[in-house]
């Protein structure tokens, strides 16, 4: 899970921590360990703690006259909910043009002359503060913020103009047109504290840090109020909260609640894993140290003082130990024990010793008392090392003192100081269930963010990961440290994330930019690619900790919501497939260049625009946090962004590369959404290309008849594009610029069907599929009867209806008396093991993992009211559904289609023989030594007793 700043607790999934724990060395009774609480690591939803809270209530609707300044058709704009502009954005050139100028000066012009726009007097414009103004490439970003007599505004009342030259590109803005002056606090900082607390639900002894200041909120179709900005975070790393809270400062009123919390001179030396470790556990660490030397592999130096990374930067001296200006690390074990660095080392030989004992002691808590001590020093070690190298590789792309990164000292006049990262390793070691995530937690500019790095290990009916330490791997690590990247840069120095789609973005970036740093600097972690996060903390070397590698992913915009439902992990590997793409067309356009030229556009020696693709890429993306100026953004706020940046910082020359890659992920240039839709309209066309209209047609026994169109692999939780239904809004023609797609079509009585077709540019052609009826649809007048609550959710062409049957998973059973009594030939099956909307990761050890297939025709005589009437027509293999070691994912699950041996038959009989928990050998067996838990899902999970399913369809052919 992840900490933000301002509103954050970030991880790598959702949090999943348990809080029951045991004394060091302690035996205790078998139990099932099932998590307290959702965590991304299971890919369930953030608990109710990490909500993003507004109670301002309304919306304030721009007037006629401000619509009417919109008179370009060239120009897009948003609306935000305080009345004005949150987006202006030209489809192709620029927003504005005029003489070139100071960037603040071109910027405040330009918000001058559309005063109307903004509904804005001149006087509030000539009254806004600049916040930054940075350069990207040959423009400027420029960031002003609204003031309220003398209080700042806070949470919105942000503007964001990009200016190249005389040139305004593009505007994005939380500013209010109400700028009276607010009332005067009524309410004391103690008491605005005591009420942020309280919301909160943290006790005052568990207050790790807080700050309080006196600032003016905007209030939708109001006047600003007074309000209190109260930081808070908790010292509990078991579950850990931290918030930004708007308290009204005449009445105590929680205003607004944002989480932080997101669900990673001298030769010192340090050996470290610079990926992860081997699939062996065999230490094959690198020493890096400050000058180039033999044996040393990589030389590292901090870019902002010039000092080694363990140098306290206030006194100019070393800390011998895991303590510098850009990082603090401890191990912090809990359960009683203290958070203590790395063991001093006078010498700065930070060689600390690796047995993997974790690993090979396969999670027995006594390798924590061991001499060994579970590798604890390398482990604090190694996050010491790569909290650093985010730290350097970032600075060189933006992440500096003026974007308000993560510093103990400030070298020049820019930002708050105080604010290393502070890293704590094997976090919650000593208790019995705090394992398998990890979580960053990002408060405003100066004050400390914290990562919590855990270790890993098995759990019944939960996830199955081998017993490792996820200190080591490079990919949780840089995913955790990016939440704070995204979430500092985006909406200046005290604000972040705030909306769902920013929600899933910001897992995107997370794993995006851990994977690039490790692909620039030559890192290959554990995968079948490079391209997957938590290959090595969950032994999943298929896609890692997420339902795809990112460099094989089937998502489009269309599909928002795939995975049971939205949910900021699933959702934001959507954003992860596009802008993979989009690195992928970079590296097409501009090359990959050799390890030379990666390590010198790293370094920041050679200009990013004599730079490999992936360079640029990632260079536009840092590039594009610096445009929001708020956090409320959805996806195609951050593609605009993107495209300007490439404005910025390229001069436009790959507008074209952009556009089109993201038509092909459903966000072209007739998408629509807001920040939080679960629903987004996708569309798949390019204004750079010539696109091609295509009509969709059902064929064979669904001609005719109502059938409905996806782009992707998803029934559940997506939009579809086109359907043959007159009665629908929906046309059965749609825009796609050219390319490959895969396209599901599903018709009531016909069932689902999933083919591939290529668009070539410029034609005009019909989407012609064939679909046979689906004998086993309640609409083609089948009946179903059988275990279980609502057999019939079986029967009715959704996949997001889900059938459960309890009592054992192993022979529950439903029977379809197919339509009229005449006997139909029975060929193919369908099935699909979808866990249901909004079903919790334990429901997906009960899908079904193997089942067989049982014929009776009644017209021949056969009694199809008797099992002794039925016949076995096809047994699947007993991987039907296969999943990952790791735990079963949604795409493991969806709808399959399998061959029987055809007969003619007037009853067909579903026979469950196996759900992922009592058949699926990877979930099987005591796999850990630690008596205070238990692994086997067959005897200790609730999941072996129910047997799930989602969808039966039964054709001739």
């Amino acid at each position: 899970m992840r900490i933000r700043r301002r509103s954050a607790v970030a991880g790598i999934l959702a949090a999943t921590t348990i809080l029951a724990s045991a004394p060091l060395g302690a035996s205790a009774a078998p139990s099932h360990p099932m998590p307290a609480m959702a965590t991304p690591l299971t890919g369930d939803h953030l608990d109710e703690a990490y909500a993003f809270v507004d109670n301002r209530g309304g919306t304030a609707a721009p007037t006629s006259a401000q619509r009417a300044q919109i008179r370009a058709d060239n120009v897009v704009t948003r609306w935000n909910r305080l009345g004005t502009p949150a987006s202006v954005t030209p489809v192709k050139g620029r927003l504005a043009t005029g003489p070139a100028g100071a960037a603040d000066t071109v910027a405040r012009r330009y918000l001058k002359n559309s005063r109307g726009l903004f509904a804005l007097r001149q006087a509030a414009v000539d009254d806004l503060e600049t916040i930054a103004t940075t350069k990207v490439g040959a423009g400027t970003v420029v960031l002003l913020r609204q003031r309220y007599g003398d209080l700042p505004a806070a949470h919105d009342g942000l503007v964001a103009v990009a200016v190249k030259g005389g040139d305004v590109l593009r505007v994005t803005s939380s500013l209010s047109p109400r700028t009276a002056e607010p009332a005067a606090a009524r309410l004391q900082p103690a008491d605005a504290l005591a009420a942020a607390l309280t919301d909160a639900r943290i006790e005052r002894e568990k207050l790790a840090d807080s700050r309080v200041r006196l600032v003016a909120v905007p209030m939708p179709g109001a006047d600003p109020r007074a309000a209190y900005e109260v930081v808070v975070m908790s010292n509990d790393a078991d579950h850990p909260l931290g918030y930004t809270t708007y308290v009204d400062a005449i009445d105590g009123r929680i205003l607004v609640r944002e989480n932080l919390v997101n669900f990673a001179e001298d030769d010192p030396h340090w050996k470290v894993f610079p990926a992860t470790p081997p699939a062996n556990g065999a230490d094959a660490r690198q020493i890096w140290c400050v000058a180039t030397a033999t044996g040393c592999s990589r030389q590292v130096l901090d870019p902002a003082t010039g000092k080694p990374w363990d140098v306290d930067a206030t006194t100019g001296t070393p800390s011998f130990t895991t303590s510098g200006n850009s990082a603090d690390t401890v191990r912090l074990w809990g359960n009683g024990n203290p958070a203590v660095p790395a063991a001093a080392r006078p010498d700065r030989e930070y060689l600390y010793p690796f047995t993997n004992q974790w690993n090979t002691s396969k999670c027995d808590p006594n390798s924590l008392a061991s001499p060994e001590q579970a590798d604890g020093d390398a482990a604090t070690a190694n996050l010491f090392a790569m909290h650093n190298r985010m730290h350097d590789w970032s600075y060189r792309l933006g992440f500096t003192e003026a974007t308000w990164n993560l510093q103990k000292v400030n070298t020049g006049p820019y930002g708050k100081a105080g604010d290393p990262e502070r890293g704590n390793a094997q976090q919650g070691a000593a208790t019995a269930t705090t394992r398998n995530n990890a979580n960053q937690a990002t408060p405003p500019d100066g004050m400390q963010p914290t990562t919590n790095m855990y270790m890993w290990q098995p759990f019944a009916g939960a996830v199955y990961p081998p017993c490792v330490d996820g200190d080591f791997d490079m990919t949780v690590i840089g995913h955790e440290y990016t939440h704070a990247i995204s979430n500092r840069m985006i909406a200046g120095p005290d604000s972040g994330i705030s909306s769902s789609q920013g929600g899933a973005m910001g897992e995107s970036w997370s794993d995006l930019l851990a994977m690039e740093y490790l692909f620039e600097s030559g890192y290959t972690p554990r995968g079948n690619t490079p391209y997957i996060t938590g290959g090595y903390v969950t032994g999943d070397v298929v896609a890692g900790i997420r339902n795809y590698d990112m460099s094989n992913s089937t998502l489009n915009y269309s599909n928002y919501g795939y995975d049971r439902g939205a949910a900021v992990h699933s959702d934001g590997e959507i954003w992860s497939a596009t802008n993979f793409d989009v690195r992928r067309a970079f590296i097409a356009r501009y090359g990959a260049g050799t390890r030379a030229q990666q390590e010198s556009c790293a370094a920041g020696t050679t200009p990013v625009t004599e730079c490999p693709g992936n360079r640029r890429w990632v260079q536009l993306v840092f590039d594009s946090f610096l445009l929001a100026a708020t956090g409320t953004i959805s996806m195609l706020d951050m593609r605009d962004n993107m495209i300007t940046a490439d404005a910025l910082r390229f001069g436009g020359a790959n507008a074209d590369l952009l556009w089109n890659t993201f038509a092909t992920r459903g966000m072209g240039a007739g998408a629509a959404s807001g920040p939080s839709d679960g629903d987004p309209v996708p569309s798949f066309a390019s204004p750079y290309v010539e696109n091609s209209e295509v009509t969709f047609k059902a064929l064979g026994e669904a001609a005719g008849k109502p059938v409905r169109l996806y782009v992707g692999d998803y029934d559940f939780g997506s939009v579809p594009v086109a359907d043959t239904d007159p009665a629908t809004a929906l046309p059965a023609t749609l825009t796609l610029a050219p390319g490959t797609y895969r396209f599901l079509a599903i018709g009531a009585g016909f069932g689902h069907k999933r083919f591939t077709q290529t668009v070539y540019p410029g034609v005009t052609a019909d989407i012609g599929v064939v679909m046979p009826t689906n004998l086993a649809s309640a609409a083609s007048g089948a009946t179903i009867t059988g275990d279980g609550a609502a057999p019939a959710r079986l029967t009715d062409d959704a996949e997001g209806t889900a059938w459960t049957a309890t009592g054992g998973a192993a022979g529950r059973q439903v029977t379809v008396d197919l339509p009229a009594d005449a006997p139909r030939l029975v060929s193919r099956v369908q099935l699909s093991a979808f866990p249901g909307a909004g079903a919790p990761t334990s429901t997906m050890y009960s899908t079904v993992r193997q089942f067989e297939i049982l014929t009776c025709n009644a017209a021949a005589g056969a009694d199809c009211a008797s099992d002794a009437g039925y016949k076995v027509a096809y047994t699947s293999p007993a991987n039907a559904f296969d999943t990952g070691s790791y735990r079963p994912k949604v795409p493991n699950l969806v709808l399959k289609s399998f061959p029987v041996r055809p007969t003619p038959a007037t009853h067909v009989k579903l026979r469950i023989l196996g759900n992922q928990c009592t058949a699926n050998p990877l979930y099987a067996g005591e796999q850990e030594n630690d008596p205070r838990s238990a692994t086997d899902c067959a005897s200790v999970s609730p999941a072996a007793g129910t047997a799930v399913a989602a969808e039966f369809q039964v054709f001739s052919s």
